[in-house]
């Protein structure tokens, strides 16, 4: 190697060495993700108040619930306060069922999350939305005990509130709304209530930040999170929802716990370029070798009996229902240019109308994936009655009804 090869590969590793120096000393951002996990400490995870909540309720027992509420709740003996706050929660209509029982029992759900709609109460939400760009947002609770005192956010948010409730069963505790460089008020409507269902109660939130480590850590808004938690009981237990959360509650793969840390993220990138740089030289000192090409194998045999042993020796229908489940749903977007990201009462629509299947059809067909989802294992009847219905669903596409 010459002397001028030598001075730019120098050059080239100040560079890169330079590089890494200078990005191991900046200024991480803050992460403005909304998580909503208890374990997270970013300004939108819930650490400071599930830390706390044993503080403010220092009678009530304070549960982690870390699987769906369908299975929790299948124990009829289960008793408390069942607390949900997330960006957005989607309960299928047999787990929502179980909530009203436990609710009829004589129990409490609250429910903090952005855009509640629930046909089954009769309560629907839209954004609240301000046209002048120099409106703030208040937040304000109804009983006269709080004297009135309004809140404000901020940080840009959705500003959900509630356009249709059952006045007959409803008590209506807080509103939100915008006032102008005037103080005058602007938009306003209806963002937290009380809903009587049998013995006991569910509450309806539409601002979930105010749970969040960055209100509770910002005065004086903390005390409108205490004003709000003050609606819970304390001779319930308090059942803290784990396991419907938008962020992750734990790490799931090594590279993202590498890449979490400064320090071992510079290192994995160090070995990086060292690898680089050691292909680059290396492969010039040495011939390469001739590969061999070996013909494609016929693998439908070995698939066959893959698929053969799953079923027959493991039975594992559960998988297989999955798997068919995730194909059908691919089915779907491809076929019928239908996301699938959301599946409420829309998507059942506009997959009965593209199809040419009934709306009732359709919903039972997606109702019984989602009793499948929530269940560890399914019987063989069940995996014959899914595949039956997949079936038929695409035969009605083919040949029409």
């Amino acid at each position: 190697m010459d002397t001028k090869s030598k001075i730019y590969i120098g050059a080239f590793l100040v560079l890169i060495f330079g590089f890494i120096y200078l990005e191991s000393i900046k200024k991480q951002p803050i992460n403005w993700f909304p998580s909503y996990v208890a374990k997270h400490k970013i300004p939108y995870g819930t650490f400071v108040l599930r830390e706390e909540l044993s503080n403010l309720f220092p009678s009530n027992e304070i549960k982690n619930i870390k699987i769906p509420p369908y299975i929790y709740l299948e124990d009829t003996t289960q008793v408390g306060t069942y607390f949900f706050v997330d960006e957005a929660l989607n309960f299928g209509n047999a787990e929502f069922l179980r909530l009203m029982k436990f609710v009829e029992r004589g129990n409490d759900v609250f429910i903090s999350t952005h855009g509640i709609n629930i046909d089954t109460l009769n309560f629907e939400t839209k954004p609240l939305v301000s046209k002048n760009l120099e409106e703030k947002v208040f937040f304000k609770l109804k009983n006269k005990v709080f004297k009135g005192k309004e809140y404000t956010f901020d940080r840009p948010f959705t500003n959900q509130v509630f356009t249709k409730i059952d006045t007959l069963n409803t008590t209506i505790l807080g509103i939100t709304g915008y006032v102008n460089s005037n103080n005058e008020r602007t938009e306003e409507g209806i963002n937290f209530v009380k809903y009587s269902f049998g013995k006991g109660n569910f509450y309806f939130h539409t601002f979930p930040e105010l749970f969040t480590n960055y209100t509770i850590l910002k005065s004086p808004n903390q005390q409108n999170t205490a004003n709000v938690l003050s609606y819970l009981r304390d001779d319930l237990p308090i059942l803290w929802d784990s396991y419907y959360k938008t962020g992750k509650s734990k790490i799931t793969s090594p590279i993202y716990y590498l890449l979490s840390s400064k320090y071992l993220k510079w290192a994995y990138y160090m070995v990086l370029i060292g690898v680089l740089i050691f292909v680059i030289f290396e492969g010039k000192r040495k011939q390469r070798n001739i590969p061999i090409l070996t013909p494609l194998k016929n693998q439908t045999v070995a698939f066959t009996r893959t698929i053969a042993n799953m079923y027959f020796e493991k039975q594992e229908h559960k998988n297989i229902a999955e798997h068919k489940i995730s194909y059908f749903l691919e089915f779907i977007r491809t076929k019928l240019h239908i996301p699938t990201t959301i599946i409420d009462i829309t998507f059942y629509e506009y997959v009965a109308s593209r199809s040419g299947n009934s709306y009732e059809s359709v919903e039972e067909l997606f109702q019984f994936c989602d009793q499948i989802h929530l269940k560890n294992q399914i019987t063989k009847e069940e995996l014959i009655t899914l595949n039956k219905m997949i079936e038929n669903f695409k035969k009605t596409i083919q040949y029409g009804k």
